[in-house]
């Protein structure tokens, strides 16, 4: 398929692979406009084999009615006549259709001196061709019908002229029908490869737009991690904590090295996830010291899994963030996954404050609270639903496996949070060493 078209003063040509029907994006593009063409690639065999099929069938029924009906003639002669009566047109239909593409014959009398002239246009080209046709179908026929003389081979063949103006006038009005059975047939084509390749185009903006929706969600989550690793920065120095400032610097100057090394990729093995957090929390263990303390329960055969990037990094900081730190005793964390019938289910609970029924509610039906919401120890957990931390993670869940991708949040017990993501089992190519449990 081959589809030129001039815009603002530039050649824009695209190329499509000849005789198939698959449509490429390439073949046609948004900014083409509305009038342009998709001129149809050359169909040879296909052309062959249907036209064959109307001479195979066009001789067959002359020989065998004949023959029937007690008539004498050159039976092998006829039959080759007959078959060889469709080779002109069998020769012109990609040029036909073509024309018929190129300059279409609208019916409507259209608006605008130059609509009238492109109309008229047409309409010539086509009379043109199809007069050609006519003529040029008529001289073959005339020709092979003196060479093979097929009806009366004992008597001398009639004169090619006396032919020509025989089958001239007899095949006008089939003719005709013919020719514009053909035009009909290119534009029916050409229709549903415009209408394939706007399908793939618009298939592939949608996946160029969920592509930048999902790397605005994943960027979103790399400040905020950043503002807050400063703002702990900045507890830590003014509480005089200035040797653990320091290294508290350089771990987060590390973190951030791992999470730019990879900043095009949309997911990452399960094992390399759980370094990321397993940083992140070496970092938040600098603060809280033994305050802070981690269950990690993921079966070493998980580590090759491909999850999202950065997905884990949120809930852990939003566990630390509501279970941890707005109380004075130590707390836990605990990462678990497993891989179940559904596919791959990760959890991480905190034993911190439950969170107040009517949140709980609000973010199950992944609506963030818009209004200031209080847990069972008077903490604002607005972030657990927020944009930044819940309704991003589910958001980028639903990104990339749509309806498969779920997050829940539950109490658990009223004596802790846990919440859960579920995702299709998908595997990476490097499988790695595994993933240790701690």
């Amino acid at each position: 398929m081959v589809a030129a078209v001039d815009l603002a003063g530039c050649k824009w040509t695209s190329i499509r692979c000849s005789g198939r029907l698959r449509a490429h994006t390439s073949a046609y593009h948004f900014s083409m406009p509305s009038d342009a063409r998709l001129l149809p690639a050359p169909r040879w065999r296909s052309i062959a084999a249907i036209w064959g099929g109307i001479g195979l069938f066009d001789a067959t029924q002359t020989v065998v009615s004949m023959k029937a009906m007690g008539m004498h003639h050159a039976w092998v002669e006829l039959f080759v006549f007959q078959l060889l009566g469709w080779l002109p047109w069998a020769l012109a239909t990609h040029w036909v259709m073509r024309l018929g593409v190129g300059a279409p014959m609208r019916l409507g009398w259209p608006r605008g001196s130059s609509s009238v002239v492109s109309t008229l246009r047409g309409w010539a080209l086509h009379a043109a061709s199809w007069f050609a046709m006519s003529v040029g179908a008529s001289l073959w026929a005339a020709v092979t019908e003196h060479l093979l003389n097929p009806w009366n081979p004992s008597a001398p063949p009639q004169p090619v002229l006396d032919l020509f103006l025989l089958h001239a006038y007899a095949s006008i009005l089939a003719s005709l029908f013919i020719y514009y059975c053909i035009v009909i047939a290119g534009r029916m084509l050409e229709a549903n490869e415009r209408l394939a390749a706007q399908r793939a185009a618009s298939a592939d903006l949608a996946r160029q737009l969920a592509q930048a929706q999902l790397d605005a969600l994943r960027h979103q989550i790399e400040p905020h991690f950043l503002f807050n690793a400063l703002n702990a920065i900045a507890g830590l120095v003014r509480e005089l904590r200035n040797d653990l400032a320091i290294e508290t610097i350089a771990r987060v100057s590390e973190f951030l090295r791992h999470v730019l090394h990879g900043a095009a990729t949309q997911e990452v093995s399960l094992e390399e996830e759980l370094r990321f957090a397993e940083m992140y929390l070496d970092i938040q263990k600098l603060r809280f010291g033994e305050r802070l303390s981690l269950r990690l329960n993921v079966a070493p055969a998980l580590g090759h899994a491909l999850v999202p990037r950065l997905i884990l990094q949120p809930l852990v900081e939003n566990a630390i963030k509501h279970g941890i730190a707005c109380r004075a005793h130590a707390g836990l964390v605990e990462l678990r996954a497993e891989r179940t019938s559904a596919g791959l289910v990760i959890s991480l609970y905190n034993d911190g404050p439950v969170i107040a029924p009517g949140v709980l509610r609000e973010t199950a039906a992944n609506d963030a609270p818009h209004e200031e919401s209080r847990d069972g120890n008077g903490a604002n957990i607005n972030d657990r639903g927020g944009a930044i931390g819940l309704t991003n993670v589910r958001n980028r869940l639903r990104g990339l496996y749509g309806a498969e991708g779920s997050l829940a949040v539950a109490n658990v017990d009223g004596r802790g949070v846990r919440v859960t993501i579920c995702q299709p089992w998908r595997e990476s190519a490097d499988k790695g060493s595994g993933v240790q449990a701690a």
